[in-house]
């Protein structure tokens, strides 16, 4: 029995010729061994620079926040809840087609992370082979009719390595690695966001859905009122214009119907797509409803002096950085192009132009060589590609910068309008029971004689107007609230609040003291 790396057969002898060959290859393997060692010690040398986080001017902490603040664990939406929401944001998870193409990109970047570990090490193949060949007889002297049509038959191994001297495939593998990580972050970024997006969706549907009540409960209180007017004018007891006011305010609250309904559909059927519903449901289907957008509970807020090291873990962040990470080491991989490439191979195996004593001793063989290739005049084609990566880095640094300065914008605006969203709702509700009260009065003093319709007309109008204003300002705090959790990378468990630098020069003579009593 004979192994031939990876090839075996059994001729019912043991052939002499490989053990022979492998006797004549020893100092040859042994230099081959100590040249790959040599190359092993080199490989600890690559060009290019080596990634280091860009300094930035960063504040220390945020001073927006309210006092009843408390830690956001995982699964942020869930502070909200409500199990409508809930089951939302599961759906959306599970089946939405923009999160799976993300995943599927997390895939494919694992995989080509494989294909760059594997160009660092050693192939070997099998390979084998059959021809025959009719030669010129006056080619060599020695072909003569009979023996001009020979046959060859041949198989064995075959190693190939190149030595990655100037860490070429170690960058290459460095970047491959970091634009693995990119793409994670890419995955956990459209995650974030498709949870924040249900949120918002989900929101504007149920200030839709309070709107549309409002507005059905006001048209049918003018239809009413006009039928009233009606019957009045036909009887000479009001005029016509008291009438056609009526008539025009009832048409004005059925115009607000038909657009809220409109809105109602427009969100259930983003609702539908983005929670992976099938055609026929986001054309036929609806949308489980859950806590009135006024019944919904604001979950704790933002504590005041987070560090502004939170930010750090928004994903969009980490995937700029790492693509940063990834430019920086493709430069090395560029600039190893201008050095030498050095290729060891070998081959052992049977060669035999009779196919019948393909596997005995003479048909043994073996053959290793080296070659090393190194680019004398190219037309700057290696410099062009060095210029790009560069290019490409500065791009890179550029977009991180860019990111990080996104982050803090959005992060600080959805704090300041966290805190005045709560502000409009409280004025509104206000607004709203003066101006109930003022209705009421209005009535009063038309049906008494003391004042025109004209009056009823405004009170109920500007009720009209304000209660459906409190619907959105409701749907902009449970928003705003929202949008803190995804400028927040989603949200802020287990990050202590940082004191101003006035309480903790306070507090600093108060522990010495307790230092020198102890």
């Amino acid at each position: 029995m004979t192994s031939l790396q990876g090839f075996t057969c059994d001729r019912g002898r043991r052939p002499a010729a490989p053990a022979r060959a492998a006797r004549r290859m020893s100092p040859l393997l042994a230099r081959t061994l100590a040249a790959v060692l040599l190359a092993a010690m080199l490989t600890g040398c690559a060009f290019g620079p080596d990634h280091a986080r860009p300094a930035m001017d960063l504040p220390d902490a945020w001073r927006e926040g309210t006092a009843d603040a408390g830690d956001v664990q995982d699964g942020w939406w869930k502070g909200f809840d409500d199990p409508a929401l809930d089951a939302l944001v599961a759906a959306a998870l599970d089946h939405n087609r923009d999160l799976a193409k993300a995943i599927a990109n997390v895939d494919e970047a694992r995989a080509q992370l494989g294909l760059a570990r594997a160009d660092q090490m050693p192939r070997l193949d099998a390979r084998g082979g059959s021809e025959r060949q009719r030669y010129s007889l006056n080619s060599l002297n020695s072909f003569t009719e009979d023996t001009r049509i020979q046959d060859l038959h041949n198989v064995g191994g075959a190693l190939s390595y190149e030595v990655d001297l100037w860490g070429r495939y170690r960058r290459a593998t460095e970047a491959a690695r970091a634009q693995l990580l990119s793409t994670v972050a890419a995955r956990d970024t459209v995650r974030l966001a498709l949870t924040a997006q249900v949120a918002r969706t989900y929101f504007d549907l149920r200030a839709y859905d309070q709107q549309l009540q409002v507005a059905r409960d006001t048209l049918a209180s003018r239809e009413s009122t006009q039928e009233l007017r009606k019957v009045r004018f036909e009887l000479g007891l009001t005029s016509e214009l008291d009438y056609r006011q009526a008539i025009a305010e009832a048409a004005a609250a059925r115009s607000t119907v038909h657009t809220l309904e409109y809105n109602v559909a427009a969100s259930e059927g983003a609702l539908g797509v983005l929670t992976g519903r099938s055609p026929r449901d986001i054309v036929s289907g609806t949308v489980e409803r859950g806590l009135a957008v006024d019944a919904v509970p604001v979950p704790p807020s933002v504590p005041a002096g987070l560090p502004s090291a939170l930010l750090e873990r928004r994903p969009d962040i980490v995937q700029a950085e790492q693509q940063l990470a990834a430019a920086s080491a493709n430069i090395g991989v560029a600039k190893a192009a201008y050095f030498p490439s050095i290729s060891l191979t070998g081959l052992l195996g049977y060669e035999s132009t009779d196919l019948t004593r393909l596997f005995t001793g003479p048909s043994g063989t073996w053959r290793y060589a080296g070659s090393v290739t190194m680019p004398i005049f190219d037309f700057g084609r290696v410099k062009a590609g060095v210029e790009a990566a560069e290019a490409r880095q500065r791009a890179a640094l550029a977009g991180y910068e860019k990111a990080v300065q996104d982050a803090f914008r959005e992060a600080q605006d959805a704090l300041v309008s966290n805190r005045k969203a709560r502000g409009v709702v409280e004025a509104q509700t206000t607004q709203i029971t003066a101006l109930r009260r003022s209705l009421h009065l209005a009535r009063l003093r038309y049906d008494n004689g003391y004042s025109s319709y004209l009056e009823v007309l405004d009170a109920e109008r500007t009720l009209f107007e304000v209660e459906i204003a409190l619907a959105s300002a409701q749907r902009d705090q449970l928003v705003a609230v929202v949008e803190i959790y995804r400028a927040l990378g989603g949200g802020w468990a287990g990050i202590a609040p940082q004191q101003p630098e006035e309480a903790r020069n306070d507090a600093a003579p108060s522990e010495k003291a307790v230092a020198t009593a102890q």
